[in-house]
């Protein structure tokens, strides 16, 4: 069996489990670097079982049907948004995933808070003056006393309302199905969208990505923000108008804004956002923690050993992917 593993930027799938049994009666390649599109179907073509990470590498019904050999589609998560696993289902492919336990279920909302104090207290830029001899160039915001907006009450949402409470914050919410009886449970207030936009010092998105969230911060929701506010995302990057944040933060609209995630990834080298002085990007750090790597390619290890033992393990099902993603 011909094994692919995708988008091994670090290398981390090697370190993190125990592969040594897979090894001897299969040949892994690990791929370090992302496939282009136009690439996909003839460099994965050989292989009976491919891995993903993450959602980087879109596995769509076009590229599924160009890969005679696959078996076998193990990914990493709960859940894939860029796998047709319907598609995969019909060609009599097992999709596996791997579950959600341990502590990094919280790295991204730690690092959104990260960067929430990255983007207030300048750090990164006053840390790069200080290499080069400066001192004192910036002043920040304290965050006690204002308010945070979060756009979408989910679990990495409601993650950070214990956090913002220990700063001292207020913290109001909004999403679709929010009601203010659930927001309460948390200690949070429901707000319309508008008012969410308008109200927070500190908004930060944590939306699943979908049709209906797609674009869901437009020049539109970005004009209500105060010019003395910050926009954080560490969720995914097609959520917020990438154009139309570029125009606030060039125009100084709004203070500036934390990124993790980008409309393409990996960001392009000639993306303006990399020029402009309001912005901290980290490249998609949010789940990339060492317990994320172990949990993952252990399941993988399992999942893929079972399989080839005819015992299917965390078999995940259309139905199942498309609840994750919509509920």
């Amino acid at each position: 069996m011909k094994i692919a593993l995708l988008n091994d930027y670090l290398r981390r799938s090697q370190t993190s489990a125990d592969w040594s049994k897979l090894a001897a009666s299969c040949d892994i390649t690990v791929f370090d670097r992302a496939i282009p599109q136009e690439e996909a179907a003839r460099t994965l073509a050989p292989f009976d079982i491919i891995c993903t990470l993450r959602e980087r590498m879109p596995i769509s019904r076009e590229l599924i049907a160009q890969l005679p050999n696959l078996k076998m589609i193990a990914i990493t998560g709960l859940y894939n948004r860029t796998l047709d696993v319907a598609a995969a289902t019909e060609r009599g492919i097992v999709v596996s995933f791997t579950e959600l336990r341990g502590a990094y279920r919280k790295a991204t909302c730690e690092l959104t808070w990260g960067l929430i104090l990255s983007v207030a207290r300048h750090i990164p830029f006053e840390a790069n003056k200080m290499r080069q001899g400066g001192w004192q160039n910036t002043a920040g915001f304290t965050l006690a006393g204002r308010t945070l907006g979060l756009l979408g009450l989910g679990r990495q949402g409601r993650y950070m309302v214990p956090v913002a409470k220990a700063f001292g914050m207020d913290v109001i919410a909004w999403s679709q199905n929010l009601t203010a009886e659930n927001a309460a449970q948390y200690g949070v207030k429901r707000v319309e969208k508008d008012e969410l936009f308008r109200s927070s010092d500190v908004l930060t998105v944590h939306l699943v990505l979908g049709e209906r969230s797609r674009g869901m911060v437009s020049a539109r929701e970005l004009a209500l923000m105060k010019p003395t506010a910050i926009l954080v995302n560490a969720a995914r990057g097609p959520i917020i108008d990438e154009i139309a944040l570029i125009a606030a933060l060039r125009e100084c609209r709004i203070a500036g804004a934390g990124l993790d995630v980008f409309a393409q990834e990996p960001l392009p080298d000639d993306s303006p956002l990399r020029t402009l002085p309001n912005v901290v990007l980290t490249p998609h750090q949010g789940h990339n923690v060492h317990e994320f790597f172990q949990v993952a390619y252990s399941d993988v290890v399992e999942n893929i050993t079972a399989f080839l033992q005819g015992k299917p393990m965390r078999i995940l099902t259309a139905d199942q992917n498309s609840s994750a993603l919509h509920g």
